[in-house]
């Protein structure tokens, strides 16, 4: 049987990254944690964890919380270091 911590180190995420995701989905972490992991195995998914980021964030500055804004920026710089946004070839104009 895995354990939380196993299922952590698994996915590929770090904990406030895994946080954010269980917030902005309200899961529990064990399971933000797979969420997390299948997300990043497609370009789609990691940009759907950025908009989970940027999501939360922008509820917390609407309501005011200048801490958990800090906080998801941190994590967002973080994912960004670890996972950074595929990039798209330029179309010609």
């Amino acid at each position: 049987m895995l354990s939380l911590t196993d299922c952590l180190d698994f996915c590929g995420l770090d904990d406030s990254e895994i946080d954010a995701i269980a917030e902005h989905e309200h899961l529990p972490p064990i399971v933000a944690a797979e969420l997390g992991n299948t997300l990043l195995q497609s370009e789609e998914g990691v940009c759907r964890l950025y908009d989970m980021v940027l999501d939360t964030m922008k509820q917390a500055l609407e309501r005011g919380s200048t801490l958990k804004v800090d906080r998801l920026s941190r994590v967002y710089q973080r994912l960004h270091a670890t996972h950074p946004l595929p990039q798209y070839p330029q179309f010609p104009a």
